[in-house]
Formats: structure tokens, C-alpha cells, sequence
């Protein structure tokens, strides 16, 4: 009788622990507790909306200083991206270095402005896109754009594909180009400027600070 007692014992045994779940590795008391729910993430922060600014670049901030003009007729050159040649073109003929932006005449900066970017393919798409913001009212009331100047980016013929971006820019705005002038890429000054830079200086009423104009 009692070893029938006991294969009893054994078989309920058995039994139990064949309904009971087996025992997961680890720390026993997070098993009796139960898996813990998942808190649901917090919503992330839906990003500020983008607001444009006044006098705003088509590609960057505007600085925090201001361009003042000094006198109304002073004109403002307008860089399409960086290395666009304004440093050079404002040491030589005049001016004031507006930045990669359009001035704001209201604050005193200059009305008359020239756009300027290199012949380079990403030059020439700055400029196109500086073009865009003007045409499609994204610029500071009052501007007067007097043309636009390409600087070359090397020496030699452009590429027929360049010349061809030329022509479209040229379908919106007056379009001067500037050559290869060398003693720009070492920081020097011309001995002579090239007549299309003369024509420039010409255009916005500057002298040219070179030894001797070319004819």
C-alpha cells in the first residue's frame, strides 16, 4: 500500500512539473513577478519649422553685422558661394563685401549690388540659385542688381557645358566674365586689367587700383 502511495506521489509529481513552465535562467524573483511591460517611448519633439529671415542667404545665415553702405550709391558685392573672388574684385575697384547674401537697404546697407561666383560648375549653380531667391521675392525690397560677374576658375576655354549654363544666366541677367588674372591666386595685384574688368569697373563707377589699365 505504500508503495502505491508512493508511485502515486511520484506521478502527481510528475505530472506538475510537466503543466509548470520550466524555470528560466536568472533571477528567480523577476520570473514570479512576470515580465515587466515596455513603457511606451515619449514622443520625440517635432523639429521647429524653418523660418526665413529678412536679407536671408539662399545657402547660409545671415551674419551678424551689418555692411553699411557709405554713401547710397555704394555698390554691394554679393558672393554666390565662397571664393567667389568678391575679396579681390572690392580691394581693386571698390565697394563693400556684402557676404553670401543680399543686403538690406533699410538698414543702411547698399541698394546697387553685383552677384559674383566662378565659372566652375558649382559656381555657376550658386549663382543661379542667388538668382532664384532675387526672382522669386525671397530678397530685401529696394535691390537694384547691376549684373552678374563671373570670375574664371582656371585658365583657359570653358567647357561647352559651362558656356552653356552661361547663356541661360545670361537669358535673366547682364552677365560680365572677368579672366584668369594669376596674380589673384597668389594674393598680388594685376600690372594691368583686363579689358572685361574694365568694362566692370566701368559699370558700377569704380577706379581700378592696378599699375596701368590694359586697352
Amino acid at each position: 500500500m505504500s508503495l502505491n502511495n508512493g508511485n502515486v506521489s511520484r506521478e502527481t509529481a510528475g505530472q506538475a512539473a510537466a503543466a509548470s513552465p520550466p524555470v528560466p535562467p536568472g533571477n528567480p524573483r523577476a520570473w514570479v513577478r512576470g515580465p515587466k511591460s515596455a513603457a511606451p517611448a515619449p514622443p520625440r519633439p517635432s523639429p521647429a519649422p524653418v523660418r526665413a529671415t529678412g536679407g536671408a542667404a539662399w545657402g547660409e545665415t545671415r551674419r551678424a553685422g551689418t555692411a553699411r553702405a557709405r554713401s547710397r550709391d555704394e555698390i554691394g558685392w554679393v558672393k554666390a558661394h565662397g571664393g567667389a573672388g568678391v575679396t579681390s574684385l572690392v580691394e581693386l575697384l571698390g565697394g563693400v563685401d556684402v557676404g553670401a547674401r543680399w543686403p538690406e537697404p533699410a538698414r543702411g546697407e547698399p541698394h546697387r549690388v553685383v552677384l559674383v561666383g566662378r565659372t566652375s560648375a558649382r559656381g555657376l549653380r550658386s549663382v543661379s540659385q542667388a538668382l532664384g531667391a532675387l526672382h522669386d521675392g525671397k530678397a530685401p525690397e529696394g535691390l537694384e542688381l547691376l549684373a552678374v560677374v563671373l570670375v574664371a576658375d582656371a585658365p583657359g576655354r570653358l567647357p561647352l557645358g559651362l558656356l552653356r549654363r552661361i547663356r541661360v544666366l545670361r537669358s535673366v541677367a547682364r552677365v560680365h566674365r572677368v579672366p584668369w588674372i594669376p596674380a589673384w591666386r597668389t594674393g598680388g595685384r594685376p600690372r594691368s586689367v583686363p579689358r572685361q574688368l574694365a568694362t566692370v569697373a566701368r559699370l558700377v563707377g569704380g577706379g581700378s587700383h592696378g599699375e596701368g589699365a590694359a586697352p
